[in-house]
C-alpha cells in the first residue's frame, strides 16, 4: 500500500527514536564495528555513524551500492553488494569482525525459506561472540489474516525464535516499532484491518493528507511502542550472539 512520501517521513520519525532507545540500551559502546544489512537509503547508516560506529552497509543491488557510496563517502563507511541469503564466498567480508548487526525492515523481503534460514548463519558467522543482532519483522502469532505483496513473507514468532536460537544467538528483547501507523498483519480481525485501512486511507489521495494523518498518529504512536509489550504490527527483536 502506497502512503506517500509524507507519511512515510513520520513512520520513519518512528523508527529512528525506536531504534536510538533500543540500541542505546544495548550496544553502550563507543566505536563498534557495525554491519547494516540492507542498508538502502542509508537511514541507518546515519542512526550508527551518529553513534560513533564504524560502519559496512551490503545491499543486493548495485545501485544502492552506489548511492550509498556517493552519500557516506570514505572513511564514514564501505559499503558492499551482497545478498545476506545466499553465499557470501568471495564478499569481503571477515568472520566474527563485526561487534553489532542490524537489519530492519530487510528480512522479510527473503521469500524462500531456506534463504531465509541462511541469512542468520551468515549473520551469526559475521558477529563476534556476544554480538548484537537488531532486527525487526511482523513475528506473527496468530494466522496470516491476508496476503501480502509477492516480495514479502511474514513467518511464525515461533519459526523466527527457531531459527535464530540455531544461528547461536539468545533472544534478549521483542518490542514494538509500530503500533497504529503500519498495516496490521499479525491479527485475526477483519474489523482492525478496515479500521486501519480507513484510518490511512487519506494518505494514498494526496502528499498533504498524508503529512496530516502522519502528524495526528505520531505522538499516539510514540507512547505506544514505548509502553506495549507487543503489537498487531512490526516489532524490533533483539538477539546475542551467544559466547560459547
Amino acid at each position: 500500500m502506497r502512503l506517500g512520501q509524507r507519511y512515510n517521513a513520520w513512520m520513519y520519525r518512528v523508527r529512528g527514536e525506536v531504534f536510538d532507545r533500543v540500541v542505546g540500551k544495548w550496544a553502550t559502546n563507543g566505536g563498534m564495528d557495525v554491519l547494516e544489512v540492507g542498508a538502502g537509503t542509508g537511514f541507518y547508516v546515519e542512526r550508527w555513524l551518529r553513534r560513533g560506529a564504524r560502519v559496512v552497509g551490503v545491499d543486493i543491488t548495485d545501485v544502492a551500492v552506489e548511492h550509498l557510496a556517493r552519500s557516506f563517502p570514505p572513511p564514514q563507511a564501505r559499503f558492499l553488494r551482497a545478498d545476506i541469503g545466499g553465499s557470501l564466498e568471495g564478499v569481503p567480508l571477515r568472520k566474527g569482525s563485526f561487534h553489532a548487526v542490524s537489519a530492519l525492515d530487510v528480512l522479510f523481503h527473503i521469500v524462500d525459506d531456506a534463504a531465509y534460514a541462511s541469512a542468520f548463519q551468515n549473520i551469526a558467522t559475521l558477529l563476534r561472540p556476544g554480538g548484537w543482532f537488531f532486527w525487526s519483522d511482523n513475528f506473527l502469532r496468530h494466522e496470516r489474516a491476508a496476503p501480502l505483496p509477492p516480495h514479502q513473507a511474514s513467518r511464525p514468532l515461533e519459526e523466527s525464535r527457531r531459527l535464530v536460537e540455531a544461528a547461536g544467538f539468545e533472544i534478549v528483547e521483542r518490542v514494538p516499532m509500530f503500533v497504529l501507523m503500519n498495516y496490521p498483519a499479525d491479527t485475526r480481525s477483519r474489523l482492525l484491518r478496515w479500521s486501519w485501512t480507513a484510518m490511512v486511507a487519506p494518505a494514498m489521495i494526496a502528499e498533504p493528507f498524508g503529512w496530516l494523518v502522519g502528524a495526528a498518529l505520531y505522538p499516539m504512536e510514540r507512547a505506544l511502542v514505548k509502553r506495549l509489550r507487543e503489537s498487531p504490527s512490526t516489532e524490533l527483536m533483539v538477539c546475542r550472539k551467544r559466547r560459547t
